[in-house]
């Protein structure tokens, strides 16, 4: 059984529409950036902390991921409160940033860590598309304030890269990682683990 570590209903839905049976299990995890790390080291750590805090049974295999938006080394997680969502679309506004994903698959006592890197350029935002998109509500749980699958991806000018990590879970990348470990074999309608 493939097990999430996470609590993301973004997570859950790529991994459905992708047709890769799992369950949820939301792993509880200190996210606090450690002195002197760097986003990819962070997302990387975060991703194995949760695939190795959640319990599984012999033969499960447990995902764990983190997403962090990048722009000039600062990394920008889930906006506080209005306010730290409006600086950070400031932020973006006309300007290319970097998504980065930590995947970590805990499997038979082995971990497989990995990392997605995208790249977003924004169209330049006026005061007024920021205040109304945050108004929204949309980027207040979203890391760098906004979502690209929803009202956000009119801002999107181009994208190089994974469009999934950007949602939230680089799935073709998970989707290799689990057919590497023999754990995925295609039935006539869906992928069902072994």
């Amino acid at each position: 059984m493939l097990i999430l570590a996470s609590r993301s209903p973004r997570r859950r839905e790529i991994l459905e529409r992708a047709g890769i049976p799992f369950v949820s299990r939301p792993a509880q995890v200190d996210e606090a950036l450690l002195p002197g790390e760097d986003a990819a080291a962070y997302v990387r750590r975060l991703a194995r902390w949760k695939a190795e805090a959640v319990e599984a049974a012999p033969g499960d295999i447990v995902l764990g991921a983190d997403t962090v938006v990048v722009v000039d080394g600062e990394i920008l997680g889930k906006p506080a409160h209005a306010a730290d969502a409006a600086r950070m679309l400031g932020l973006l506004s006309g300007r290319e940033h970097t998504v980065l994903t930590g995947i970590c698959l805990r499997a038979s006592g082995s971990l497989i860590e990995d990392l997605e890197a995208t790249r977003v350029r924004f169209v330049s935002l006026s005061p007024r598309e920021v205040a109304e998109y945050v108004a929204s509500g949309e980027p207040m749980d979203k890391a760098g304030a906004y979502a690209i699958q929803g009202l956000a991806s009119r801002f999107i000018d181009r994208l190089e890269g994974c469009y999934w990590n950007v949602v939230g879970l680089p799935v073709a990348r998970v989707y290799r990682h689990l057919t590497a470990l023999g754990a995925l074999c295609l039935d006539t309608t869906n992928f069902r683990l072994l």
